[in-house]
């Protein structure tokens, strides 16, 4: 017993380290049900993110069936490398080579929809921000010195962060006390004459299809689970009803 309590008292400081992380400012709110947010995020990840990344668990023939895409269409508007429908849907670019201009080979993100989570990959890439001293010119608030470039950079605009002291109710600077510095309220913004080839609200809905998209390729299964899930408590519930009426039945003579 004293080495189980040990073993779960060790366990605390995992859970707060994989609990840590910078905040998820933005919730997603995806709908799998819609079929042409996920054909659109599918579209916005072979332009602007396949060329370095793959989600090569999934096959572009998997994806035209769920998204209802005709096998005709996917090949002429999503299969950019002349992939036949049936194989996996990995990138063009050598992993050796990748890792030589980026630093580290890019990720595959079939499962990073389950691993990171909806909320985490909306707000990811909606805060990208330009940061001179890192090797890209960018970095995230969610993800900092994120080693990447802001491929949505043409679309959003080029984002800035503006952070000023915050202060207390008199006017008074907060001072952090842990580090006895001043803390800073920051947010980010885009400059006049910087902004993307999409409005605030259009780049808000191509973030959320890329992300749909995602997270549906993490899981293709998702809503037929969550839909067999209802028959299976409603199985249960009913042989529940049975269970307590058939034991009233056979108790009925001892009580």
């Amino acid at each position: 017993m004293k080495k189980l309590l040990i073993a779960f008292a060790s366990l605390f400081p995992m859970m707060a380290i994989a609990a840590g992380g910078a905040p998820v400012p933005y919730k997603a709110n995806i709908d799998l049900h819609d079929k042409a947010s996920l054909e659109r995020g599918l579209d916005l990840f072979q332009k602007h993110c396949s060329g370095c990344h793959s989600t090569e668990y999934q096959r572009y023939e998997r994806v035209a069936n769920d998204l209802g895409i005709s096998i005709d269409d996917m090949r002429a508007k999503y299969i950019l490398d002349g992939a036949k429908p049936g194989e996996l849907m990995t990138n063009a670019i050598p992993g050796k080579e990748a890792a030589k201009w980026f630093g580290a080979t890019p990720p595959d993100l079939t499962l990073v929809g389950r691993v990171r989570g909806e909320d985490w990959l909306y707000s990811y890439l909606k805060t990208f921000y330009k940061d001179p001293s890192r090797p890209f010119g960018v970095n995230n608030t969610v993800f900092p010195s994120v080693g990447m470039p802001h491929v949505l950079q043409d679309l959003q605009g080029v984002q800035e962060q503006v952070c000023k002291e915050a202060k207390d109710e008199a006017g008074n600077p907060i001072i952090d006390k842990a580090s006895g510095e001043p803390k800073m309220n920051c947010e980010l913004v885009i400059p006049k004459g910087k902004e993307g080839s999409m409005t605030p609200e259009q780049y808000d809905q191509a973030v959320k299809d890329i992300t749909g998209f995602l997270v549906y390729s993490a899981e293709p299964v998702r809503l037929e689970r969550e839909e067999l899930g209802k028959y299976v408590l409603g199985f249960l519930f009913i042989l529940f009803v049975l269970s307590y009426f058939l034991k009233k039945e056979y108790w009925r003579d001892v009580h």
